[in-house]
């Protein structure tokens, strides 16, 4: 495969709604252009695109998968991306690296939340976007209530490009509103035929006329001078209307509209003619702002010429071939067998060979320009990571994913995998930026927290099928803890006779609560009754017992011990003997003070969409919370924020409840905020479960 510059070159992220067409789309435009000899189906598990285990079982796709087919002179790179909401991580890596987003919408099913979350995540990162209607040979599509949804949806940037004609409920032909001409498909071609005409739907001809005015309105926005033509009432030369949308897409003035039935090739070869025509090439786009070493602003320009700078937007931790990661070159030429520099740690990375890619398929090359995606092995960087040039190292900023927050237990299925499993994990962090793994620090549990349950059984399947690792899952513990009410004053006298020296510590010491999270020790004890050199040993005594309280062995906090009084023996009194001694007064005391129950409650931020804040408060109001308020959200145009605090106990499923109730647009936060007193109705359960473990 030739190397082609930054002005032919196009870099395509395929997104949208799970089930919307994506990867059929994209292996319709491989097998037109050539690069593939037949057809596959995402049915039969044999498409470029889906190409893992994964993917094949599931009939979906899990990863960002890239390809690309030459044409026309051009290359371009297509960055098909998964639907599926617990793969949201993935639609973002391809995002960031496109050049445009094509969002795939169904002809039969239209706008749907992941319409919506591919626009918004492209628009955040300045992207320009298009929209492909697909699936329309489905008997149940129709493209004018899909293309009046868009128009609603996204507001007047919506402009049609390739439009179908319908008679019957049947494709007839399809128009190019550009060239003004209408094809319909014989045997898979395109052949030239005549523009609708009232004959063959009454209303066509006033859609058509409908459709050409929406074309010409949304061009004659970005130019003056075409406004001014506009407003005379004269035509726009193709090359105007070319030119204008062209200019639109780059400045996101313009969103263009097209159609296609991918499984049939209709309509696939008019979308790759606008994909040459509309889509913006890497040269054209701005410069785009770095940071130096020094930490202040620079731009950096799409130049050949330029010191090398590119990103890493996607790793893939492969057992075999080892840390596969896919680059995007922002400026200069990334070479095989070269040196880069890691913005992100300043160590020297080693360049070895360097593919272009087709699916799973690699082709080797030696030099990859500024504008162009590739692939390397065997490096150190990270997803995010900048590799420079020594001669001028800048880093880029680093995409937002989105935060993980279905968490469970993790423990290796046996004991030969408990060696195995954070190596295998680590291999899994690195190429999943939505995924953590963590041990807490009150449960002592290992936690994997992942976008939804979904998520979980693909990181799951792949620790057992790549890493011969399997695990276990379970619902995480929750750190409860234990306080006492009331102050209180007890004895604890440890006295032991077994022949030569004994055992003898006697101390008296007042429990009161406190505000600590850790244990306060202090003495006041007069007349030497329990000598100094002991106190340490009644201090580490209660250390010890503060561990595990006595109502379900949760840790006691909030506690303060005063040694007040007590006695010894000049012989038999010892270290051991004060420290059992206090153990002595700790579980005497404590049961006397009143003790209690303390739960974790998190501080709870959810954005949802404003017809379903009544839902949400319900639901909150369900799981023991307490609502603090809601304000319409400032970035999300028909969200609102909840802001509430809800025992964490009552959340671990609240990521799949409210990914139904919102259909996946609702997103939350939550984080620790303090503890309280646990309701008595729930305290017989709590101790239970604690005395089964």
């Amino acid at each position: 495969m030739k190397g082609y510059d930054n002005t032919k070159i196009k870099n395509i992220a395929i997104a949208g709604h799970a089930g919307s067409g994506k990867t059929t789309l994209t292996e319709a435009l491989l097998f037109s252009a050539g690069v593939t000899d037949r057809l596959g189906k995402v049915a039969d598990g044999n498409t470029v695109s889906d190409y893992t285990a994964d993917e094949i079982a599931r009939k979906t796709s899990v990863y960002t998968s890239l390809s690309c087919y030459e044409k026309d002179g051009f290359k371009v790179n297509l960055l098909d991306t998964p639907g599926l909401f617990d793969y949201e991580q993935s639609m973002v890596e391809g995002i960031s690296a496109c050049g445009c987003c094509m969002i795939t919408v169904s002809g039969k099913s239209g706008v749907k939340v992941g319409t919506h979350k591919a626009y918004n995540y492209a628009k955040k990162m300045g992207k320009p976007t298009m929209f492909v209607v697909t699936k329309l040979d489905d008997e149940n599509a129709n493209f004018n209530n899909v293309f009046t949804e868009l128009k609603t949806e996204f507001g007047p940037t919506v402009c049609p490009v390739v439009v179908p004609v319908i008679a019957d409920r049947k494709i007839v032909s399809y128009v190019n509103l550009i060239e003004m001409k209408a094809y319909k498909y014989e045997n898979g071609k395109a052949v030239e035929t005549d523009m609708p005409t009232a004959e063959v739907s009454e209303k066509m001809e006033y859609r058509i006329d409908g459709l050409i005015e929406a074309v010409s309105e949304a061009v004659a926005e970005t130019d003056e001078e075409l406004m001014d033509k506009f407003f005379s009432g004269e035509a726009f030369t193709q090359e105007e209307l070319v030119d204008g949308i062209h200019r639109g897409m780059n400045e996101g003035l313009i969103t263009p509209v097209t159609c296609v039935a991918a499984a049939d090739l209709e309509g696939v070869d008019m979308l790759m003619k606008e994909i040459t025509l509309l889509v913006p090439a890497p040269s054209e786009k701005e410069d785009k702002p770095a940071i130096d070493k020094s930490g202040d602003p620079v731009s950096v320009a799409c130049e050949p010429e330029a010191p090398l700078a590119a990103t890493v937007f996607k790793t893939v931790a492969d057992p075999f071939v080892g840390k596969m990661s896919y680059i995007h070159v922002e400026s200069g030429k990334l070479k095989s067998n070269s040196e880069v520099v890691n913005a992100s740690n300043g160590n020297t990375e080693k360049i070895g060979k360097l593919f272009y890619m087709i699916g799973k398929k690699q082709v080797e090359t030696n030099e990859v320009g500024c504008g162009d995606i590739c692939a390397a092995v065997k490096l150190n960087a990270n997803t995010g990571d900048t590799l420079c040039d020594a001669s001028r190292v800048v880093s880029f900023a680093k995409p937002k994913f989105p935060a993980p927050t279905y968490r469970v237990a993790v423990k290796a299925a046996s004991q030969n995998d408990e060696s195995k499993i954070s190596g295998a994990i680590q291999r899994l962090l690195e190429e999943d930026m939505s995924l953590r793994y963590e041990q807490d620090p009150d449960t002592l549990e290992m936690i994997l927290s992942t976008l939804g349950g979904l998520h979980l059984d693909s990181v799951v399947g792949k620790l057992e099928r790549d890493f011969g690792v399997k695990v276990v899952t379970s619902v995480p513990k929750i750190a409860y803890k234990e306080t006492i009410r009331k102050k209180v004053k007890v004895q604890g006298r440890h006295k032991k006779q077994s022949g030569g020296h004994g055992q003898f510590g006697d101390v008296w010491i007042e429990f009161e609560p406190a505000i600590t999270d850790e244990l306060i020790f202090e003495e006041k004890v007069f007349g030497g009754a329990v000598p100094k050199n002991f106190f340490p040993a009644v201090e580490k005594g209660l250390q010890e017992c503060v561990k595990h309280g006595v109502l379900a062995g949760y840790p006691v906090v909030g506690l303060k011990a005063i040694l007040v009084d007590g006695s010894y023996h000049p012989v038999d009194s010892s270290e051991m003997a004060f420290k059992m001694a206090a153990s002595i007064a700790f579980k005497e005391g404590i049961p006397q003070a009143e003790p209690m129950l303390l739960e974790p409650i998190g501080n709870l931020t959810v954005l949802v969409p404003d017809d379903n804040t009544g839902d949400i408060i319900g639901e909150l109001n369900k799981r023991r919370g307490r609502v603090l308020g809601m304000i319409p959200s400032e970035e999300e145009k028909g969200m609102t924020e909840v802001t509430a605090e809800v025992p964490m106990a009552e959340m671990n499923d609240f990521t799949l409840t409210l990914r139904q109730m919102t259909q996946g647009q609702g997103t939350f936060t939550i984080e620790l905020a303090r503890y309280d007193q646990l309701p008595s109705n729930l305290v017989a359960n709590v101790i239970a479960f604690a005395n089964k473990d």
